[in-house]
């Protein structure tokens, strides 16, 4: 994201008369805070931020029941709403004192930058009318020197939308990161599979390319930090950590820090971005085309040309954090399982997000179901527990070459497949990545219900459910439906229906041998005592 010489204005911007600037909340009062993009990565971090900081927060969400297990939810204002919606985005916007711009196009396919643009128009132009004192907006960071026309279409869109949100009318702070890291992050996920994987690689050129990562908890602090930043500010800064790397160094110091064996890489020219990221799709949990974006970034150095931040949020001691410490930090919090947010906590651009359609005769088209059922002797809460536990390292209780097949062709034709794993090995929270699936129900004891974001010729869900079953064991029942798009999607259906015995069958079968495996005896089928 390169940064033009009228963007980067300083202090005292002019305002045109028609436009608004209030006043910066006083130094005492709690300034209220909108944050768009809370179901994805920094968003889902920084609203615990902001309230920990003494805050009001409100939260604007295209889903909000995606938000609602998270430990904070109870402390904040939910408007349900998108971006490019400018009713919604004025609902949002009453009463707020600092808005944060937290969404981009990661991801997308074509078209994504009008997109980008026209929400970057409707929520600067809905914060200006509603009087709102400050915008907040994370970019990308690129050089100076690169000419506009020469970065990739995703930068170049991210760029604009800070031109537009610093022309608003509203006080503006762009922050522009390079890598971030932190665990769960896309730019840490890739690093983390390319350096343990493959102790030796062939790279690509961009791996000698210069950044200046930042550790999340650098990149929170000072997007929480701006929520008081004076009124005259309205410009773009540069952030980063203390180390400058080249991806090439990064690899070898994060294999130090988590004790691997010295990595042997030996970068090859002919790899452009665009391979490489279908390289790195297959290599990482992160596909190609959210690869595409990050590698593409990588072409250019990108370094912090000011530190200019540091007089509005000062770094307490200990930070900015380097580059050894946040990798350590990050995979502290990877083995103890306290992910938090992950790159794949937003939906995945193009996947489905219709809701299961509840009635059998859904005026909608065609359904096509597969059910499973099978009674045990074991508790209600040894089923569940072995249901929540399903998929990422636990694998899906079936036929595993079938569902690896599944995972690889899906990433052949540029889905997520099955490496995207869990956030969290024991719990689930509704809308949780979960290989190619999303959580997009739960009912904690009772119901899991998962959204296919895999690539199909429609929509499919998978249902499985806990019943009590007397006497005193459960019932365990699981529904796959599928909506099909078209000839191609019936075909689909038919062509695998031949399968599901062994496939869904299977997982019917070894979920409940697994929880009768695993769950103690339970005293409603324990032996009778011997007769004296």
């Amino acid at each position: 994201m390169s940064t033009a010489d009228d963007e980067r204005t300083g202090d005292g911007t002019d305002m045109t008369d028609d436009r608004t600037t209030p006043p910066a909340p006083p130094a005492g009062a709690s300034p209220t805070c909108l944050v768009t993009g809370a179901t994805g990565y920094i968003g889902g971090r920084l609203v615990p931020e902001l309230l920990a900081a003494g805050h009001r927060v409100r939260c604007l969400a295209r889903t909000p029941h995606k938000l609602r297990d998270h430990p904070w939810v109870g402390r904040v204002e939910i408007v349900r709403g998108d971006v490019t919606d400018p009713a919604s985005v004025a609902r949002a916007m009453s009463g707020v004192d600092v808005a944060y711009y937290l969404v981009h196009a990661l991801g997308t396919g074509r078209g994504f930058e009008a997109t980008d643009r026209d929400a970057a128009h409707v929520f600067g132009e809905q914060a200006r009318r509603a009087g709102v004192g400050r915008i907040v907006y994370l970019g990308g960071l690129t050089p100076d020197t690169v000419p506009e026309r020469d970065l990739s279409p995703h930068l170049r869109s991210r760029a604009e939308v800070g031109r537009i949100l610093l022309a608003s009318g509203v006080p503006t702070a762009v922050l522009r990161a390079a890598v971030i890291i932190g665990s769960g992050s896309a730019s840490f996920e890739m690093l983390r599979y390319l350096t343990e994987r493959l102790p030796v690689m062939v790279s690509p050129r961009w791996v000698r390319t210069r950044v200046q990562p930042i550790a999340v908890r650098d990149v929170l602090r000072l997007l929480t930090g701006c929520a008081r930043l004076p009124r005259e500010v309205n410009r773009t800064f540069d952030i980063g950590g203390p180390d400058v790397l080249t991806y090439l160094d990064m690899m070898r110091r994060y294999a130090a820090v988590a004790r691997l064996p010295a990595r042997l890489i030996l970068p090859v020219p002919l790899l452009t971005p665009r391979l490489s990221s279908h390289w790195v799709g297959l290599v990482t949990p992160v596909p190609a085309g959210i690869a595409r974006p990050l590698t593409e970034s990588l072409r250019h150095e990108v370094v912090c040309h000011d530190n200019d931040i540091e007089r509005y949020v000062p770094s307490p001691p200990g930070h900015p954090i380097g580059f050894d410490r946040a990798v350590a930090l990050a995979l502290q919090r990877v083995r103890e399982a306290q992910v938090v947010t992950r790159w794949s906590s937003a939906s995945v651009p193009g996947a489905p997000s219709d809701p299961l359609p509840t009635d059998p005769d859904w005026a909608g088209g065609s359904l096509y179901t597969d059910e499973r059922e099978r009674r045990t002797h074991v508790s209600p809460t040894a089923l569940w527990d072995v249901i929540e536990g399903i998929g990422g390292e636990n694998g899906w209780y079936s036929f595993p070459l079938a569902w690896a097949v599944r995972g690889w062709l899906d990433r052949l034709a540029g889905g997520v497949g099955l490496r995207r794993g869990r956030r969290d090995a024991r719990r689930l929270r509704a809308g949780d990545s979960l290989d190619f699936w999303r959580v997009e129900e739960i009912e904690r004891g009772r119901l899991l219900r998962l959204r296919a974001e895999m690539r199909l010729p429609g929509l499919a869900w998978l249902e499985m459910r806990v019943g009590d079953d007397e006497p005193g064991g459960a019932r365990y029942r699981q529904r796959a439906v599928f909506h099909p798009h078209g000839l191609l999607g019936h075909l689909y259906w038919w062509s695998v229906s031949p399968f599901h015995a062994v496939v869904f069958g299977g997982m019917a079968r070894n979920i409940v041998h697994a929880a009768e495996r695993t769950a103690p005896h339970h005293p409603a089928t324990a032996p009778p005592p011997p007769h004296p």
